[in-house]
C-alpha cells in the first residue's frame, strides 16, 4: 500500500503536484486546482497542530469506515464533505498566489513526512491513528485531488 513515508511515493506525488496548473479542469467537485492545493495546505495544517479543527472521538461506525479507506485498495467516493475549516466554501484558506501555495503544500508535506507520523493531532473525523496509517492517509487524500485534476 502507498504511503507518503515512502521515499518513492512521495517524490511521485511531488513530481504530480509539479503538473498541476491553475487552470486544470476537475473531474468532479466544486474545487478549483488552486483551492484543492489550499484544502491539502488546511488538511496538514490541521494534522500537524498549524490549524486547530474541532472533532470528536470516532464512533465503532467511524473506526470501521477509517480501517476501511486506508487499509484497502478501494477508490475513495467523490464528494465526502469535509470539516468546514477545510471546506474551500465555508471557511478553508482561501487561494492566494498559486506557485506560493503550492511550495507551502510541498513544504507541510516534507514536514508530515519529517515527524513519520509521530506528534500528530488527531484529526477531527478519523481521530487518533497508528503511524502507518497516517502514511497512507496523507498520500491517498493528495492522490484523491491529484486524481480530481487528472494528474
Amino acid at each position: 500500500m502507498r504511503s507518503l513515508f515512502n521515499p518513492s511515493d512521495h517524490d511521485q506525488l511531488k513530481k504530480r503536484l509539479g503538473r498541476l496548473t491553475p487552470a486544470a479542469r476537475g473531474r468532479w467537485g466544486r474545487m478549483s486546482s488552486h483551492q484543492a492545493v489550499c484544502h491539502l495546505c488546511d488538511w496538514f495544517r490541521g494534522v500537524l497542530g498549524d490549524r486547530p479543527i474541532p472533532g470528536s472521538p470516532p464512533t465503532l461506525r467511524v473506526k470501521i469506515l477509517r480501517w476501511t479507506a486506508f487499509t484497502t485498495p478501494l477508490p475513495w467516493p467523490r464528494g465526502f464533505r469535509t470539516a468546514p475549516e477545510q471546506d474551500q466554501e465555508k471557511g478553508g484558506t482561501p487561494p492566494a498566489e498559486f506557485d506560493a501555495d503550492v511550495a507551502a503544500l510541498e513544504s507541510l508535506m516534507a514536514e508530515f513526512v519529517h515527524r513519520g507520523g509521530r506528534g500528530l493531532t488527531p484529526h477531527w473525523r478519523w481521530g487518533q491513528m497508528p503511524e502507518g496509517m497516517w502514511g497512507r492517509y496523507g498520500y491517498r487524500h493528495v492522490n484523491h485531488h491529484l486524481r480530481q485534476f487528472g494528474v
